[in-house]
């Protein structure tokens, strides 16, 4: 089983949203950095007094101002395009798999979670559960919170999920791999006045 198939259960994959954000951060720092070099005059004393954009560079942009414009104009176009798909892509809601067992059979993702959920709330030390199916229909998977009571083995309670409610899981939707992150929780009762 590949590595994404598997991440897919522990949490929506943020590699992207930091790749770019990373890029970013380290063209703004270059930028920076180049401003701090010239302005302290370490590229000459005279280079620090000149204007923040360069004559030369003014005057071969009026030379050649249509290329320039059609050149600034895509590139804006480009980060336009670049930006409104990084804001989507971001909001995107992620997916929970609808399962298609037979022609006429399609098990819903909320389906999949309320009986694994219920079916977690059998095991002996479990307070509540919650219960997510993520990922796709062909490679779904799923988040699991348990809130356990104090004094649970734990031992025990992993095992009796893994044992019994997943194996039942995969049973039932007919696939071997059933990826799944299990966060547990001490459950906690109502609280108490100290006298």
């Amino acid at each position: 089983m590949s590595r994404s198939v598997s991440a897919k259960a522990l949490g929506r994959s943020t590699g992207t949203e930091r790749t770019l954000t990373v890029l970013i951060g380290l063209l703004a720092l270059l930028g920076g950095a180049a401003v701090l070099v010239v302005g302290a005059g370490w590229l000459g004393t005279h280079r620090a007094g000149r204007p923040l954009v360069d004559p030369i560079a003014l005057d071969w942009l009026a030379r050649n101002a249509l290329p320039a414009r059609v050149g600034a104009l895509a590139l804006g176009v480009l980060l336009l395009w670049l930006g409104l798909w990084w804001f989507f892509r971001s909001l995107r809601p992620e997916g929970r798999p609808d399962l298609e067992l037979d022609e006429d059979l399609v098990v819903t993702s909320s389906a999949i979670s309320e009986a694994v959920r219920a079916d977690a709330e059998t095991v002996d030390g479990v307070a509540r559960a919650r219960v997510r199916a993520v990922g796709d229909s062909e490679h779904p998977a799923l988040r699991i919170t348990l809130w356990l009571t104090e004094g649970t083995d734990l031992k025990r309670v992993w095992a009796d999920l893994d044992r019994t409610v997943l194996a039942r899981a995969r049973e039932s939707l007919g696939i071997e791999v059933l990826p799944t992150a299990v966060r547990l929780e001490l459950d906690t009762g109502a609280p108490q006045r100290v006298r």
